[in-house]
């Protein structure tokens, strides 16, 4: 018989495992990958549970969602976008886009909300913790295959992490993130008719990340400051070129879990917020 999960680790899993593990994204291939009965006993949980937890999530974002929809900034942008409602919308990235109750699933809900006849699609490409070397080797299955108008870039945290047990190197050398993105930049150029919208990664909060049982890395500002540089450097729309939209002056820990990594609703309505506002320069 399978282990159930105890309450302390339905806890952790609501928080730091359910919104950012999707089977199906993890094991494409897999005949099984969704089956809910056999995701929910991965996690030792019932079918039940996993669709309440999942039901939670979703509507964390569309209340996020709505919080945004009262500020008069932002629906005198919403109705500068260039776009017309039936457009293909990718975010390709890593858990911070994954997150069931991210940016991106805050964002889909807006839009839908403020658009009228709104028939967009919304396709989540982020995988957990991804490197730009391992989005990379799925672009064509996960974002191109879509053919999508428009493809948001969140990627390259991971890229910086060094890890516990080897710390003298970050896991890609900074060239290789440069080359990865600068391929990810060509491809999606020559298949995607919009500009690529490139959001750059925010910080971590070091301090909360190290005392986190359940990672065997760090990340230091120096190593992903110099990420930060890369991605603010691309063509097409970059969405917080200064990496501050987690606070003016250094990361604030509300805009976070208790990890210092993975954003919490307020942060991801920051990145929202600012995805929004960038987009509705393309019409000035």
């Amino acid at each position: 018989m399978a282990k159930k999960a105890s309450e302390e680790e339905k806890g952790i899993l609501e928080q730091f495992m359910i919104p950012f593990f999707h089977v199906e994204k993890r094991v494409p291939l897999f005949p099984g990958k969704m089956n809910k009965e056999a995701e929910a006993a991965l996690f030792g949980i019932s079918e039940q549970e996993l669709n309440t937890f999942r039901e939670n999530l979703q509507e964390n974002a569309l209340q996020a969602a709505l919080e945004i929809l009262k500020d008069d900034d932002i629906i005198d942008c919403l109705d500068k976008i260039p776009m017309d409602g039936e457009e293909t919308i990718v975010a390709f990235g890593d858990s911070i886009t994954e997150d069931a109750q991210g940016w991106f699933t805050i964002l889909k809900h807006v839009l839908e909300i403020s658009t009228e006849s709104a028939d967009f699609n919304f396709i989540n490409a982020g995988v957990s913790y991804n490197t730009t070397s391992e989005a990379l080797r799925r672009i064509d299955r996960d974002v191109i295959i879509h053919e999508p108008d428009w493809v948001i870039v969140a990627l390259g945290t991971f890229d910086a992490q060094r890890l516990n047990i080897s710390p003298q190197r970050t896991l890609l050398p900074l060239s290789e993130t440069w080359e990865n993105i600068e391929t990810i930049q060509s491809i999606l150029d020559e298949r995607v008719s919009n500009p690529v919208v490139w959001v750059t990664p925010a910080p971590v909060i070091v301090e909360m990340l190290n005392e986190n049982p359940l990672y065997d890395f760090t990340i230091e500002p120096k190593d992903l400051g110099q990420v930060q540089e890369l991605i603010s450097g691309k063509q097409g729309a970059i969405i917080d070129s200064t990496a501050r939209r987690m606070g003016q002056e250094g990361p604030q820990a509300w805009n976070y879990l208790p990890d210092g990594l993975h954003h919490s609703l307020s942060g991801h309505i920051e990145t929202t917020k600012a995805i929004i506002k960038k987009l509705a320069e393309k019409e000035d």
